[in-house]
């Protein structure tokens, strides 16, 4: 019975597994997302979560304890510059893991796991969502500032009436040849 197990040894060796999450976080860090199992995300979001907590302090020391965890000085440097500073004020849940469907061969749960503040396309979507509104919106209003109404003709003086008439565009149905001025006295 497994009672109280909580490590997924996802049917590898203690050296194995050791190594294939350290690939994949450091692979996390550089490239931002990777594509894996739900299994094996679920297991690297515990392994790497408490190293980019680490990145917050950016001492000799932790430098040190993450990467006897990685095993690469690229990754833990890009982890320290790059990860660390965007990550600052976010007090965890550093990770995402995006379900997306079963893999052909073997119908495993696939997944892709990414770093939470490097998701561009979520970021956008918010921005322009409000730049189409704001867009829309001065789009309208500067039409209606160019338009004059019927009521503003009325109050008009008849001069500024019928050039109002002859400055309006044509409709799709009506040609220019057809448009004639009307002067009303």
């Amino acid at each position: 019975m497994r009672h109280g197990k909580k490590i997924n040894h996802l049917g590898r060796t203690s050296a194995h597994r050791k190594a294939m999450l350290a690939n994949m976080a450091s692979s996390l860090i550089m490239h931002k997302r990777i594509n894996t199992t739900l299994a094996k995300a679920k297991a690297l979001r515990v392994y790497v979560e408490p190293l980019i907590t680490k990145s917050k302090e950016d001492s000799t020391n932790s430098r040190r304890v993450v990467f006897s965890y990685l095993q690469d000085k690229f990754a833990v440097t890009e982890l320290f510059r790059e990860v660390a500073t965007k990550i600052a004020q976010r007090p965890g849940g550093y990770t995402r893991i995006l379900k997306t469907g079963n893999r052909l061969g073997d119908n495993a749960e696939m997944c892709l796991i990414e770093l939470v503040d490097y998701n561009e396309n979520l970021l956008g979507t918010k921005q322009d969502k409000k730049a189409a509104k704001s867009t829309t919106r001065r789009k309208s209003s500067a039409k209606k500032k160019t338009e004059t109404t019927d009521v503003e003709l009325e109050s008009a003086p008849k001069e500024k009436v019928a050039k109002a008439k002859v400055e309006k565009k044509p409709k799709a149905e009506e040609t220019s040849e057809t448009q004639t001025p009307e002067v009303a006295e």
